[in-house]
C-alpha cells in the first residue's frame, strides 16, 4: 500500500481539471479512463497499474456514450478513483474498478445537476445573443466552464488526498467475499461494456472480421495482443480501399446502364 502526497494530489486535481474542462466540450477526448489513467499513474510514480487500471476501465466505459440530455456514469473519476484506489490499497485493478464506481455515479449526478441549473444562463444567453454580445456570451461560456472545472477539482482532491485513508479503512476491512465479489464483478464490467459497443457497432456485414479477430487473440498463441491489433489494421486498410470507390463505380454503371444515346 501506498500514500498519496500532498504534491500528488496538488497534480491529480490540476489534472482532473484539464480533462473536466475537456470532457465538458469534448474537445480532444483525454478524459477517457485509459488516457486518464495512464496520467494518473504517472503522476504516482506507477504506469503500470495506471495502464492496467486505466485499460480496464476504458473496456468497461467502451459502450457508454453522452446521448442527448442523458449522462451516463463519469469517465474521468472511474478511471482517476481505479488507479488510485489500486495503488492507495493495493486491491486488484479488477476490485478497484468496482470500489470507483460510487466517485464516477457522484460526478454523474454533478454534472447532470449543472445540465438542469445552468439553464437559468439561457434567458440571458439569448439576450445576448440578439444584442450581437460576443464578449456576454463568452462570460457565461467561462463562468459555467469554471464552475464543472472547480468542481472537478475540489471532488478528485477530497477523494485522493483528503479521504485516502478512509479507503485504506474500508479495503482492508472487507471480508474475503466480499473483495472476491468485486474482483468478479469488476472482471465483467469489461465484457460489458466492450458488448455494448458492439451492440451499437456490430453490423452482418463485419461478422467475418470479428470471427477472425475472435480466432487469432483465442487460439493462437502470441505473448500480447499487438499482432491482433497490426492483423485488425491490415483488415480496416483492406476494408477502406476496397469500398471507398464503390459509391463511383455504382453511379458509372447505372449511367452507363441507362444511357441508350448510341442506340445500344
Amino acid at each position: 500500500m501506498h500514500s498519496i502526497t500532498l504534491t500528488q494530489a496538488l497534480l491529480l486535481t490540476l489534472m482532473a481539471i484539464i480533462v473536466g474542462v475537456d470532457f465538458w466540450l469534448e474537445a480532444f477526448f483525454l478524459f477517457r479512463p485509459i488516457i486518464v489513467g495512464t496520467l494518473t499513474g504517472l503522476i504516482l510514480g506507477d504506469v503500470h497499474t495506471g495502464l492496467i487500471a486505466g485499460g480496464l476501465t476504458e473496456l468497461a466505459f467502451a459502450g457508454l456514450t453522452p446521448a442527448g440530455g442523458t449522462q451516463p456514469p463519469n469517465p474521468i473519476l472511474a478511471g482517476l478513483m481505479t488507479t488510485v484506489i489500486a495503488f492507495t490499497t493495493g486491491a486488484d485493478p479488477k476490485t478497484a474498478i468496482g470500489l470507483a464506481l460510487p466517485f464516477s455515479f457522484l460526478m454523474q449526478y454533478i454534472i447532470l445537476f449543472y445540465y438542469s441549473s445552468f439553464s437559468f444562463f439561457m434567458a440571458k444567453a439569448d439576450k445576448y445573443a440578439e444584442e450581437a454580445n460576443v464578449k456576454g456570451l463568452a462570460k457565461i461560456n467561462i463562468l459555467t466552464t469554471s464552475i464543472v472545472a472547480l468542481s472537478y477539482g475540489i471532488i478528485v482532491f477530497l477523494s485522493v488526498y483528503v479521504a485516502q485513508d478512509l479507503m485504506k479503512t474500508v479495503v482492508q476491512s472487507m471480508p474475503a467475499w466480499l473483495a472476491h465479489g468485486f474482483q468478479i464483478a469488476g472482471g465483467i464490467l469489461p465484457a460489458v461494456g466492450f458488448g455494448m459497443l458492439l451492440r451499437v457497432m456490430m453490423k452482418a456485414e463485419y461478422t467475418p472480421y470479428f470471427i477472425i479477430g475472435f480466432f487469432v487473440a483465442s487460439f493462437l498463441p502470441f505473448s500480447n495482443l499487438l499482432p491482433v491489433a497490426v492483423i485488425g489494421a491490415a483488415l480496416a486498410l483492406y476494408e477502406y480501399f476496397h469500398t471507398k470507390d464503390q459509391p463511383v463505380l455504382n453511379n458509372v454503371v447505372a449511367t452507363k446502364g441507362d444511357d441508350y444515346s448510341d442506340g445500344i
